[in-house]
């Protein structure tokens, strides 16, 4: 469904579609019990709240309730953090993501307020920079489901408009630098990435979704690289 979304599909494109958001508005969502139990962290409701956002239901009244949601969970220091703790980290993401998918006309004061905090959150660490460097970060990865990477914080922050601050030169200049000689950006890896510096070990055996082949160059990538660099370039 989040793939879906991104691809910028609305629910009016496909019964298949619609009857799936019916599952999360009356299923998962319909009532202040099955809400309370469904959107406890902002992994889940930042991107519930995008995908219904971009298939068309804005203003729904428990999509609103979503992005209030998200407002309330961010902790002191701009960030958000999907565990209990008194600060926020950059793998919390999915809240500033939800907000970059909203129509300017559609933010609350609060929503807005809420963004600036969240992106100073993200400029002041340059995107990545979090306690020892975390090689996973620096890879990029679709789909995404709720892992972060420096590639996810430029379309988040260069949506929001923050194109042109200039703590994002790092994370650019690794952008730029990843491009190949025919103009097209690879596919790192494939979630769950457990490669080079990672700090956790998966058991058993996974199955990963994956739409386009680890390590060659991708369409969706390369795609989002170019809106970034394009969106810097017009900023």
């Amino acid at each position: 469904m989040i793939v879906l979304s991104d691809f910028a599909l609305k629910y009016q494109d496909d019964k298949r579609l619609e009857r799936a958001c019916k599952l999360f508005f009356h299923d998962w969502l319909g009532d202040d019990e099955k809400f309370n139990e469904s959107v406890d962290e902002v992994c889940i409701a930042g991107n519930l709240a995008r995908m219904l956002t971009r298939f068309g239901y804005e203003d729904d009244p428990i999509v609103k309730r979503i992005f209030d949601w998200l407002v309330g969970d961010q902790k002191e220091d701009g960030g958000w953090h999907c565990f209990e703790s008194d600060s926020g980290t950059l793998d919390g993401w999915e809240a500033l993501a939800a907000y970059s998918a909203l129509p300017k006309s559609k933010r609350t004061k609060s929503i807005n307020s809420s963004i600036e905090k969240g992106a100073e959150f993200y400029l002041d660490r340059g995107l990545y920079r979090e306690g020892k460097r975390y090689e996973p970060w620096f890879r990029f990865h679709y789909p995404n489901h709720y892992y972060y990477d420096v590639l996810v914080g430029l379309d988040m922050l260069t949506a929001l408009g923050f194109s042109g601050d200039k703590r994002l030169r790092s994370a650019l200049q690794h952008l730029k630098t990843k491009k190949s000689s025919d103009g097209t950006w690879a596919l790192d890896a494939v979630h769950p990435d457990v490669g080079e510096g990672a700090d956790y070990t998966l058991n058993g055996k996974i199955h990963r979704f994956a739409l386009e082949r680890e390590g060659k160059p991708s369409k969706w990538i390369t795609l989002k690289a170019l809106t970034v660099l394009k969106r810097v370039e017009e900023s």
